[in-house]
């Protein structure tokens, strides 16, 4: 995200005045109305908006200079700004969001722009203009990412949206919500809402491109013995065999449980670390027995390894 005060075009000592004048006269400028079809252009009144939207409010802007927010609104301490957003609102799903231009009368910029176009009854033409679209932030849980699910997002304004996160959903993808951001005015259409989603980390599941990795304990007799055990997958649980002398680091593979590739539709693959866990209280028959084994196979793991 570029630096507010450079995306209007003033220094950090700029006055109140002086950045409403900046931005007044860039968002007369790149106003999509101006340039229509232009989306290099958009882009740009989209990121003026957003700079203003920072700037324009006193209080954003002190604790932008302050460094505890950053050039989209977001808090730096993430997800500790997350939280902490969510206290100053007192409760809600914790969505903060920005409405471009805010603190500026768009009404009155739109008469700067088509007051002389023409006139009718006397009057100056009503202009249709369609409705600025809104970003918002949002914690998806790990499993709802890689499989997806539909949730209720309650808004900062109280406004209750059905957000539907495709299966695949990466850490930091956005998700369109057409007609969702702020209304259009003389009868145009609403903007649109976009959601970043920030994929929170999983117990004990992680996701490397479309695979998921697990590291799975083990009894040291499932280990020595083998064994048919439990495993669990972003799909569900499913049995897996265990060779007999397994140890741990041995990787098992469990083709299609990983998470589907949204352009091929294919699913990664599972891959299951074993590690051998003693039990938590040893007895005397499993000291007695690692102690008479020892002593008739003797056999150094970290000379293998090139430790020794």
């Amino acid at each position: 995200m570029n630096d507010p005060y450079k995306v209007l075009g003033v220094g950090r000592d700029a006055s109140a005045a002086d950045i409403k004048r900046a931005y007044r006269r860039l968002a007369k400028e790149l106003h999509p109305d101006v340039n229509p079809g232009d989306t290099k252009v958009e882009q740009r009144f989209k990121d003026v908006s957003q700079a203003y939207a920072i700037l324009g409010d006193a209080d954003k802007r002190k604790r932008f200079d302050a460094g505890e927010i950053d050039a989209g609104g977001q808090e730096t301490g993430w997800p500790g700004g997350f939280a902490r957003g969510q206290a100053r609102r007192g409760g809600g799903a914790g969505f903060r969001s920005f409405d471009f231009g805010q603190g500026v009368d768009v009404e009155d910029i739109l008469s700067d722009l088509f007051g002389a176009r023409g006139k009718a009854g006397g009057g100056a033409r009503r202009t249709r203009r369609r409705g600025a679209d809104v970003s918002y932030t949002a914690p998806v849980s790990f499993l709802d990412a890689a499989v997806g699910a539909k949730r209720r997002i309650r808004l900062s304004d109280g406004k209750v949206l059905q957000l539907t996160i495709p299966a695949g959903t990466t850490d930091r993808q956005t998700l369109r919500l057409k007609g969702q951001g702020a209304p259009g005015t003389n009868g145009a259409e609403a903007g649109d809402a976009y959601v970043e989603v920030h994929v929170q980390p999983h117990a004990f599941f992680e996701r490397k491109d479309n695979d998921v990795h697990l590291e799975l304990p083990v009894t040291l007799p499932e280990a020595v013995l083998g064994a048919t055990v439990t495993v669990p997958t972003v799909h569900g649980n499913v049995s897996m065999r265990i060779p007999p002398g397994s140890n741990t680091g041995a990787t098992l593979r469990l083709k299609r449980k990983g998470i589907v590739d949204r352009k091929s539709g294919i699913k990664g693959d599972q891959y299951v670390k074993l590690k051998v866990t003693l039990p938590e209280e040893q007895d005397s028959d499993l000291k007695e027995f690692a102690e008479r084994w020892g002593k008739t196979h003797s056999y150094d793991p970290r000379r293998k390894a090139g430790m020794t």
